[in-house]
């Protein structure tokens, strides 16, 4: 959710509830995450609520879902209670290719570039909006500085100065868009 645009911040464990179990005796619960979202171009009216998010494997999801029921229905009322929305997901809606993605781009976050490299870059891609990685290469990373090139719209994308869709392949059809603040 970090590389989603439409995210403003996902706060980890972010409260703890109380809640009784089927024998009587209370507990807490803590969720693994609380995810706000940016307003964007949406009346106030039709924003989307936080959510507050479980995140278990599948296999013990599936083994354990009546042990665990009760605080899941306790966050479900927590949530609810606050304008929230309570999910749980299963490994198979964070795996997959945008987090190989975001693992692969993490890679370039501390990498340094030249600033005015940095800046034809961003000009470019306010000028036209959109292009894809290979546009962009030719344009400014030509011959011997294309892995230059190539390793600096990655720290772009990965330090969030650009945007793309992290669902799809990094490669160099993918198409980029400067980032919204």
């Amino acid at each position: 959710m970090r590389f989603s645009s439409g995210v403003s911040a996902v706060i980890p464990q972010p409260v703890e509830i109380e809640f009784i179990a089927p024998n009587g005796r209370p507990h807490t619960y803590t969720p693994d995450y609380l995810v706000y979202y940016r307003l964007g171009d949406r009346h106030y009216a039709d924003h989307i609520k936080p959510m507050l998010v479980e995140v278990k494997p599948a296999h013990l999801w599936r083994e354990r879902w009546r042990d665990w029921s009760c605080k899941w229905k306790a966050a479900r009322r927590y949530a609810v209670d606050r304008g929230w929305r309570f999910c749980i997901y299963d490994e198979s809606r964070i795996r997959g290719l945008a987090l190989q993605n975001i693992v692969h781009l993490e890679r370039y976050e501390r990498m340094a570039f030249d600033p005015e490299d940095i800046d034809l870059v961003i000009k470019t891609l306010r000028e036209m909006e959109i292009a894809p990685v290979h546009y962009l290469l030719a344009r400014h990373f030509n011959g011997i500085y294309r892995s230059t090139g190539i390793s600096l719209l990655w720290h772009l994308v990965a330090t969030r100065k650009l945007d793309c869709d992290i669902r799809e392949p990094l490669n160099e059809n993918l198409e980029l868009w400067v980032a919204t603040p």
